[in-house]
């Protein structure tokens, strides 16, 4: 079940979910809108001829800080990673990400497949950014990106994010290996 504004507002307060910094303006009635950061790691094409992911052979890539004002390019078939501004998590709630209709509708995608936050989980989120459409979409750092809808679990997690998430301590570190899972006792 997904949480309403008034959920997410009392959540807030009461500290069972952080937005750093919450923003009443930006809150929709089942979502909460969030902003682009100023920083985009993109793949340097010219030294990466491959990718493959169960040889560890990942990506060449350079990191690219835009200005308040500036403008980033994203270029047709194009993948980078940006950030949301916005630290969020919850040791409660599945956080997941959204795109925006008026964004989607000019072909921007904001997230391929890691749309979740797992609970325990506290972060700028790292956005998987592609551009769908056949002409370059201009981004700005400030700009509202995406959105993040807050979900009740139906019982309390046993193995949180702090424990098992690969990317508990930086989600802008790309490409780390995988933590060892203890097995769950039964």
């Amino acid at each position: 079940m997904y949480l309403s504004d008034h959920d997410i507002k009392q959540a807030v307060k009461d500290g069972t979910i952080t937005i750093r910094d919450f923003d009443l303006k930006r809150l929709g009635p089942v979502s909460y809108d969030v902003i682009l950061d100023n920083d985009f790691i993109v793949t340097d094409v010219h030294n990466t001829p491959v990718i493959d992911p169960v040889k560890k052979i990942f990506p060449q890539t350079k990191e690219h800080h835009v200005k308040d004002g500036d403008e980033f390019y994203l270029f047709p078939g194009e993948t980078v990673l940006g950030k949301v501004r916005d630290f969020v998590g919850s040791d409660a709630y599945l956080i997941q990400i959204s795109g925006k209709s008026s964004l989607a509708r000019v072909g921007l995608v904001v997230h391929n497949t890691a749309g979740l936050i797992n609970p325990g989980h506290f972060l700028n989120l790292t956005l998987e950014l592609s551009n769908i459409n056949r002409v370059p979409l201009v981004l700005r750092p400030g700009m509202q990106i995406a959105q993040f809808v807050f979900s009740t679990l139906t019982s309390p997690v046993e193995s949180n994010y702090k424990k098992v998430g690969r990317f508990s301590k930086n989600n802008w570190k790309h490409f780390q290996p995988a933590k060892k899972r203890k097995s769950l006792k039964k």
